[in-house]
């Protein structure tokens, strides 16, 4: 008896099954050049609540060519048969936002509080400790820029297209009397 040859199949764009490590938010595709889908993330229904909305750019609106938004922009396959105007459901690995986290905040505070410690053994004054203290900030960013810089080149930092985002027709009513 003998079985079927089975193919390899397609690459997926997919999370996992149990889809648990994934965080999904919606992205809005705004452009399709170059063989590539650009989307910009959609505002979140919270967004202009908090005390700082004047100052956040996701608050901004989504046709808004600012650089700010034209820095949120990001590629997606450009074979997935997307369209202008298209909302689409994204995602990142739980651990991406632990790693950007870690990479933009934590290696910066590390390298400060080294280069304050050292500072402050060296020259045993509080004016070099500042120094080092502030030297170890220059150094933590920097590092973190390459990193960051690194990690986006792989494409880690890059959401994943999941799916497309069920829209309701204008004309369509929910009912939740039974009746």
């Amino acid at each position: 008896m003998s079985t079927p040859e089975s193919s390899t199949p397609p690459e997926s764009f997919f999370p996992d099954a149990d889809g648990r490590d994934m965080v999904e938010g919606f992205a809005r595709v705004v452009a399709i050049s170059g063989g590539k889908a650009w989307a910009e993330p959609e505002q979140a229904p919270s967004c202009g609540g908090c005390h700082s909305a004047g100052l956040c750019s996701i608050g901004k609106q989504v046709g808004d060519p600012s650089a700010r938004q034209m820095a949120k922009r990001f590629a997606l396959p450009g074979d997935l048969g997307l369209a202008v105007g298209e909302r689409v459901v994204v995602g990142v690995r739980e651990n991406t936002l632990t790693t950007g986290a870690l990479t933009a905040y934590g290696l910066p505070l590390v390298t400060l509080l080294i280069g304050g410690i050292a500072g402050q053994e060296i020259g045993r004054a509080d004016s070099m400790a500042a120094l080092g203290a502030v030297g170890g900030l220059a150094v933590g960013l920097f590092g973190a820029r390459i990193i960051s810089g690194i990690l986006s080149a792989r494409g880690v930092l890059t959401p994943r297209f999941l799916r497309r985002a069920f829209e309701a027709p204008p004309d369509a009513s929910c009912h939740t009397e039974h009746g």
